[in-house]
Parts: structure tokens; sequence; C-alpha cells
């Protein structure tokens, strides 16, 4: 039978219908953990006599969680909790994760629709780069030897195909010897703020901007200053005026994120004359780094830096998968001694066997033709999805790899995103985004890349359905 402690409280006197309170009652207590996956529901003709309604109202509530997939009925096995993977039933936790950690995990759950920062879905990950892996003849071949410490810098060969990659797709002109291979985004921005020593020190952050750098920011001991983004990205103007003393600026001039914006020439020209002229750092993070859908990408920005200011960071985890946690730093060549030591020391490269296989996967051609495939894939997908957003007359922006939709006045974002994620839908809340509370807007930024064109229409209907009730 139902959990004992499920408590429906129904309101007579609310603008909310009583079948609306009853479905909205049941999935509270799905997404709590109170009612566990098999869970056996009351009959809807039991339910409807126990809260004293008609039963055709309890009979359309279990008719609306059945068609979100949240209920499953089974003839004469009853109505039951269906098995949804990603709801974790509530437990006592002895030591909790804090909120930080909370929205990590949140964030990197298992993939939904309009989900962030992976690729598609359906892409998976390349069987030639794994195939290579398990392959006996990339370890006889390669530099790696089981019997010897591996560079910490990270395997020549990866450096090298990553150096000539960038030299093609970024303009970005470097020596093997300025790459250093990391663990992802994260690893290297942990890497960097580690060589450069700037505890206490200020540092220009993108208002909206990825609250994990924010994060990173903070534990590295910097004093965080946002700076607005507009149409040409991080306004320079406002950071000097406000924040003079800033000693670092980390910015993602190719596809702003999450706003998807690029900075021009002359934004980016004004960018570095200030770090040039103050001493200052610029880490340049290539988020979404070519996978520009409409025309050419922009050039990263170190490749203009001739005070070599600029940190170039980038990664595998939106061209081949975040899984890999695989990523790399371009250093300046003031920066490549101690970057090497740290390196050395406190932070290796990661699996050898991994980046061999990525850099003959490179080598071979695979991941450029991976890079325009999944380019192709997402042009098409990011069509289908507006197509049903104007279907709906909503309003809505193109935001790089994302659909940045307005919300009515007084719908939560995060209220709209947490039901979505019950239906199998990942978008973000844009709130979550900004550092600022008086600077925070509400909206929903929809990932391209995990909104399969077989399946938006259903989601987009499921969606609006959502904000519909929130109005």
């Amino acid at each position: 039978m139902i959990n004992a402690d499920l408590k429906i409280q129904l309101d007579r006197s609310a603008k909310l219908s009583i079948t609306e309170q009853i479905r909205l009652s049941i999935i509270r207590a799905i997404e709590s953990g109170l009612l566990a996956p098999g869970t056996r529901l009351p009959s809807w003709q039991s339910l409807a006599a126990r809260l004293g309604v008609a039963r055709g109202t309890v009979q359309t509530a279990y008719e609306r969680l059945s068609d979100s997939q949240l209920i499953e009925t089974f003839g004469a096995g009853g109505t039951r909790v269906a098995a949804r993977a990603h709801v974790i039933p509530a437990q006592p936790e002895k030591t909790p994760p804090g909120s930080f950690m909370k929205a990590y995990l949140e964030m990197t759950a298992k993939p939904g629709i309009f989900q962030l920062g992976i690729p598609a879905l359906e892409t998976g990950l390349p069987q030639q780069l794994f195939a290579r892996a398990r392959s006996s003849n990339l370890l006889k071949t390669g530099s790696f030897s089981s019997l010897v410490y591996p560079d910490p810098r990270g395997e020549f060969e990866l450096r090298r195909e990553i150096a000539g990659y960038l030299s093609i797709s970024r303009n970005l002109q470097c020596f093997p010897e300025q790459v250093f291979i990391t663990s992802g985004f994260a690893s290297g921005l942990g890497l960097v703020l580690r060589v450069l020593g700037l505890e206490g020190k200020t540092a220009w952050m993108e208002e909206p901007g990825f609250r994990f750098t924010r994060k990173g920011l903070e534990l590295a001991r910097l004093r965080a200053a946002p700076v607005p983004v507009d149409a040409e990205g991080l306004n320079v103007d406002y950071g000097i005026a406000n924040h003079p003393d800033a000693a670092l600026a980390v910015v993602t001039p190719g596809q702003q994120a999450p706003l998807g914006v690029t900075m021009p020439l002359r934004r980016r020209l004004q960018l570095l004359d200030w770090a040039a002229a103050s001493g200052a750092w610029i880490i340049e993070d290539d988020y979404l780094s070519e996978l520009q859908l409409e025309g050419r990408p922009a050039p990263a920005l170190a490749s203009l830096d001739k005070g070599q200011r600029v940190i170039h960071i980038g990664s595998f985890s939106k061209t081949i998968s975040p899984g890999l946690r695989l990523g790399f730093v371009v250093a300046p060549p003031e920066l490549v001694t101690p970057l090497s030591e740290v390196s050395g020391t406190l932070a290796p490269a990661p699996s050898p066997v991994i980046q061999l296989a990525t850099a003959r996967f490179m080598h071979d051609g695979h991941y450029m033709r991976r890079v325009r495939r999944l380019k192709r894939l997402y042009l098409a997908q990011s069509e289908a999805l507006c197509a049903q957003l104007r279907m709906r007359d909503a309003q809505w922006v193109k935001a790089g790899l994302a659909i940045l939709l307005k919300l009515p006045d007084g719908v939560s974002d995060s209220q709209v995103v947490r039901e979505a994620m019950l239906s199998g839908m990942a978008p973000s809340p844009f709130s979550s985004w900004f550092g600022t509370p008086s600077w925070t807007l509400q909206g929903l930024l929809l990932g391209i890349a995990t909104a399969p064109e077989a399946q938006v229409a259903a989601a987009c209907n499921r969606l609006f359905e959502i904000i519909d009730q929130h109005r």
C-alpha cells in the first residue's frame, strides 16, 4: 500500500484544481524518496474515497502521472511508482554534502534531455578511441612504458597533436612544450591558480558565469569580482572602473558561458591592453572551443596575445566525453617552468594509456571528423528545437549550444527544473549562473546537444505543461 507517512492535503479554496493538488503531492513524495520505485499506490477508487473526492478527479491525476512516466499500471498487480535511475531515495547521511557538492551532483547526474555540458546522448564514446586504448600495439609503439614514471606534463604524442590541432582550429601557434595535459578544465584551472599564487588578489569573473569557476576562485583564496556580460562579452570598461586592482580575469571569449556571445576584436584588444598595462593574467576558458554552429569559430584570445598574459585552457569534454577527464593548458613561455614543477610534484597528467589513445585518435583524423559530425547534428537539433518554440510563441534567444528560454513573470526557474527532472529532462536554471543576487534573472537554458529531434516535441510539450502549472 501507499506509504503511511504520505499526507495529501487538499485546499478546496485554492485556485489550483483538486486533480493538480493530488498530482503534485504524489510528485513531491516521489522526488523526496518517500515513495520509492516499485511502491504500490492505492487504486484511484480507494484514494478518492479516502480523500472524499470524485473518482474521476483521482483517475485524471493518475493518468497525468502515468503520461509523465512517474507511475505504471500492471493490471492485477496494481499501480506502482515507476523505476527511475536518477531518483535517489532520501537517506540519512553521516556527512551530508555541502551546497556546492549538491549542485555539482545535480549537474552531473544521469543525462537528461536539454542537459548542458555533454555531447549528444546517442553519439556515445568513439569506438576507434577505445579500440586503440585496448590495443597492446599502442602500448608497445608509444612512448609509454609501465616500468617508468610517465611524464607528469603529459605524453608528448598528445601534446604534439593538440598543438597542431590548435594551430588549425583556433589559430593558436604554440610548441608541444607549452602544452600540459590535465584531467579536464577543473584540473587545468586548479593547476594554473596554484602556479599563479594570487591568494588575496581580485579576479574578474563573468556575470553570469560558470558557478564552478567562481567556486574555484574562492577556494584558491581569490576575491571574485563580478563583471557584467553584454552583447560583446565581458564588459572591460566596467571591470576597470569598478575593480581596477584585479590581478586576474577569467573569460570565455569564444562563446560566453552561458550566453554564447563571441567577444569581438575591439573588446579582445582592450582586454589584452589592460592585462599588459596592469601586469594581470587572463585565463581563457575555451568553452565549446570550435563547436560554433553559425559561421567559423573565432580565433583563440591567446592567438592575439603579444604580451604573453593569456593562459589557454581547453578540454575534450564536449567534443568526446566528460568521462575521459581529459583537458589541456597552453602556457605562455614564462610559466612553462613553474607549471612543469607543479605538474611533477602536485598535479601530474592523467593515465598515459588514454592520452596515447586520444593522440592516435587525433592523428588518424577521427577527432576532426567527429567535430564536423557533431556540428551538423547540433545544427539540425537546434533548428528542430527553435521550431517547437516558435509554435508556442515563446520568448527565447540562441546561446551557443543552448537556447535561453524566458519564463513568465513570477515563475521560478529552479522549481521548474526540479519538476522537469522527474520527467527525464535536465535544463539548467539561468539564475544559478549568477553570483550577485541583485543581478539574477530567471530563465531556462535548454541544451541543444542532448535534445534529439525525435524527442524534442514531446519534451517541449511536457516542459511547457510544467511552466503553465507554475504561472
